[in-house]
């Protein structure tokens, strides 16, 4: 299908994190974009206020009979009745996964896989190209603060794609520059065991355009099956791979540090986001923006000006008295990285975690997982599990990672319950995890801690 040049396209979904940026870039070509969502949002608002038309009933009288093309996410339950309209009424109805791929089929497409990383690595990456003037069109699963955006667009034809191992749908991608981060064990409700996911990635890999190039994150396991033309590995410090940093040193709650690669050394890197596995997203993003020849002092001045994704190792509050980090890490090896920076770079304050579990079925598959990197906190909250697209699970509740955890000190609340915690809890290291609604309690939080 010739996405570039369609006129009308619906979306049921509309405002998922990534259907809004599909959604954002046939607005911004000058498509008529309409859509469903369940719910209006802060998101929601925000594509109503850039002209797109948003329904919030699943109603066919409301549907856009003259859509050239349908889109939606798999998040939808098959009983949709506008889904199963436009279906029964043979409209070309795909998926969110299938639009990408003829996206990355049409423009130079560089792609970003992996369980953990791949938002703040792509956000980098699409970052430090339309900052030091190179230009891309930029389909992310989160939103950059620089820029408030999951979305944005270039002459450039080139795209940087947030690629979602979710459903298997990253493997409809063709990638010109792939990167793969990580390869542990989610989405085992999808996969069913480690091995098949790890075979999806090695899949992935099969993806990569002849002559293109993978960037892969040093150790992985099944690393010799991994196929591209070129391969680059990266690594935090580990002079090993092919690109890494030395010379870190913590400072105002960021990092300077040099990054050491075969397209030359760049000196003093300023990185004012939080999370040693920050370092690392860098060290990838700046390899990628390397590869395509930008200048090394143009990459190194735009790193200094990057703020971040939401709710990534998001400094919600930073001051002498209480610091307060927001981050989306919903599996054990993000809430490990990111108890272990907070704690790092505030050494003398006590860390309170507040967690929200993703899913019955991760929480059931990895609650021992989840109990040990918990329990590097000082103190924990449990909130009930977010089910999402989930129906409850006998036996499954937070108190499975409670009973797990050797810190006896920890908490079953409710949403409630935890802001009068926070009211009354003298609180200097507060951090606030999880990719349910946890995020609804982030302003109602803030508000009472810097009114302390």
């Amino acid at each position: 299908m010739d996405v570039l040049n369609l006129k009308t396209v619906y979306f049921i979904g509309v405002g998922g994190i990534g259907m809004s940026a599909i959604a954002r870039f046939f607005k911004q070509r000058g498509a008529v974009v309409r859509g469903y969502d369940r719910s209006t949002t802060e998101l929601t608002a925000q594509l109503e206020a850039e002209g797109i038309d948003i329904h919030y009933s699943d109603d066919i009288s409301l549907v856009d009979k003259a859509a050239e093309l349908v889109v939606y996410t798999p998040a939808i339950p098959q009983d949709h009745s506008e889904l199963n309209w436009y279906r029964s009424n043979n409209y070309p109805v795909y998926k969110r996964s299938d639009v990408l791929q003829w996206i990355t089929q049409s423009m130079f497409a560089i792609t970003v896989a992996g369980t953990h990383g791949k938002t703040t690595i792509s956000t980098m990456i699409s970052y430090l190209l339309r900052e030091t003037g190179f230009g891309c069109n930029a389909f992310l699963g989160g939103v950059s603060v620089n820029y408030q955006s999951n979305y944005w667009s270039s002459s450039n034809q080139v795209a940087v794609v947030e690629a979602d191992e979710y459903d298997r749908s990253f493997l409809k991608l063709s990638p010109d520059i792939a990167v793969l981060t990580a390869m542990d064990a989610d989405h085992l409700d999808i996969y069913g065991t480690v091995e098949e996911m790890e075979a999806a990635f090695v899949q992935y890999t099969k993806n990569i355009k002849h002559n293109g190039t993978l960037l892969v994150k040093h150790g992985l396991s099944r690393a010799s099956d991994l196929e591209a033309s070129h391969k680059i590995s990266y690594a935090l410090q580990n002079d090993a791979a092919d690109a890494y940093a030395t010379n870190i040193t913590q400072k105002d709650g960021g990092y300077v540090f040099d990054v050491v690669n075969k397209f030359g050394l760049i000196q003093d890197v300023r990185l004012n986001v939080g999370g040693m596995h920050n370092v690392e997203n860098a060290i990838a993003a700046i390899t990628v923006a390397q590869m395509l020849e930008i200048d090394r002092m143009a990459i190194c001045e735009a790193m200094a000006r990057f703020k971040g994704v939401k709710r990534r190792f998001e400094y919600i509050v930073k001051n002498e008295r209480v610091v307060y980090i927001d981050d989306y890490a919903h599996h054990p090896e993000e809430l490990s990285s990111l108890i272990k920076s907070a704690k790092r770079l505030f050494p003398n304050r006590r860390c309170v975690t507040v967690f929200q579990p993703h899913l019955y079925s991760r929480t059931r598959d990895l609650a021992e997982g989840f109990a040990h990197s918990l329990d590097m906190s000082d103190e924990v909250i449990l909130l009930d599990i977010y089910p999402a697209r989930e129906s409850p699970v006998e036996g499954v509740s937070s108190e499975l990672i409670a009973q797990k955890m050797g810190n006896p000190a920890n908490t079953i609340m409710s949403k409630m319950a935890l802001i009068d915690y926070v009211k009354a809890a003298p609180v200097d290291l507060l951090i606030t995890a999880g990719a349910g609604d946890i995020d609804q309690l982030v302003n109602p939080v803030k508000e009472i801690l810097e009114k302390k």
